[in-house]
């Protein structure tokens, strides 16, 4: 099995974040890989994954990164595949993150979440990928009728919260 996205994070300490990502790969059955690489600390190496990405066969990057959250960008720079930026939170609640991560030069874009959005960027690939995949798109469209199916759930469970003043 190869990987056709990657998770990459500035470090290990993001994990507890970029794990939902991995989790919902798990759950629609993509190949997935884990890597963690800083845009400072390891900028040889960035630049040569985010290069090898699409010959190695992978479709789209997911990128998390905190503080001033470069790893998205510095990833883009080097590659044509898209990029989902995770800003995760840290000194400023994330908004230094978000900031640094959406405010992208014109000609290197970068998808951006929600602050620790791992989720969210891992449903986005999702929706890239189904675009050429039939059977993941059947996958997708299951995952999206269950997010109904619970909030109908949930409405007819408010029916038995009472309250004196309620009415419904």
């Amino acid at each position: 099995m190869k990987p056709i996205v990657s998770i990459v994070m500035g470090s290990t300490s993001d994990l507890p974040v970029m794990e939902k990502a991995a989790r919902f790969f798990e759950d629609m059955e993509i190949p997935f890989e884990m890597n963690a690489l800083s845009a400072h600390r390891t900028p040889v190496e960035v630049e040569a994954f985010a290069r090898g990405a699409a010959d190695r066969g992978l479709k789209v990057i997911i990128a998390g990164a905190g503080m001033a959250a470069a790893l998205p960008g510095v990833i883009a720079a080097s590659t044509t595949l898209p990029v989902i930026g995770v800003p995760i939170k840290g000194m400023l609640d994330g908004l230094d993150a978000l900031l640094s991560i959406v405010q992208m030069p014109p000609g290197i874009p970068v998808a951006t979440v929600g602050v620790n959005g791992a989720q969210n960027a891992a449903i986005l690939a999702t929706e890239m990928l189904a675009l050429s995949d039939a059977d993941l798109a059947v996958r997708l469209k299951a995952y999206r009728e269950g997010l109904k199916d619970k909030i109908v759930k949930a409405n007819a469970d408010l029916a038995d919260v009472k309250f004196r003043f309620k009415c419904n």
